[in-house]
């Protein structure tokens, strides 16, 4: 039986200080992350770069936002956090269903 997927977006801030990857590269990590916990990429939209309203870090003031638009199974966000976790490229992650 196949599971159900629902849709979803997600907003992801990405940091590329000091790395050798662009933009490009973070987000096609990013989208491979999502084929991992059997989601389907349906749109990526580069937001560019934005100053934060609340810096934590006096070493990053702004970063790069991207929204993905997603399909996975009921489980596939909380899996894909998990992932991202340990990625040092992706800064903040936030995923909502649509």
């Amino acid at each position: 039986m196949k599971p159900t997927k629902r849709n979803y977006r997600a907003t992801f801030i990405l940091d590329n200080r000091g790395k050798e990857d662009s933009i490009e590269q973070i987000i096609e990590g990013v989208k491979k992350d999502i084929t991992a916990v059997q989601g389907e990429v349906t749109a990526v939209d580069n937001i560019g770069k934005k100053d934060f309203v609340r810096v934590t870090d006096k070493k990053l003031t702004g970063a790069t936002y991207v929204h993905v638009n997603f399909s996975a199974p009921s489980d596939g966000p909380g899996q894909l956090k998990e992932r991202l976790r340990l990625n040092s490229s992706v800064y903040r992650t936030f995923v909502q269903s649509v």
